[in-house]
């Protein structure tokens, strides 16, 4: 008997975390539109705590793939980027 509870809990446990596997799982192009969105938001409220004025807009029309769209939070980011190194530069001196 204590065997076949053994058996029952250990196939119950592989079930469980096969299900959470395979839920995890997925294109990931909503991650990584998300991810890159985050990215900006974090980058945006740095620049604020800075004082820095910001435009973190970025403009979707015409974006219609996941790949476009993280281009586009990319391409901001970079911008950002460029904006938070000025403003670091400006600092040091």
């Amino acid at each position: 008997m204590r065997n076949l509870n053994k058996t029952v809990l250990a196939l119950l446990a592989a079930s469980v975390m096969t299900t959470g596997a395979f839920a995890g799982t997925g294109d990931g192009a909503d991650d990584r539109i998300q991810s890159a969105k985050g990215s900006v938001e974090a980058l945006t409220v740095t620049l604020e705590n800075l004082g820095a004025e910001v435009d973190s807009s970025v403009n979707l029309n015409g974006a219609y793939t996941a790949d476009q769209k993280v281009s586009l939070y990319n391409a901001k980011h970079a911008e950002l980027q460029n904006q938070f190194d000025t403003l670091h530069a400006q600092s040091a001196e």
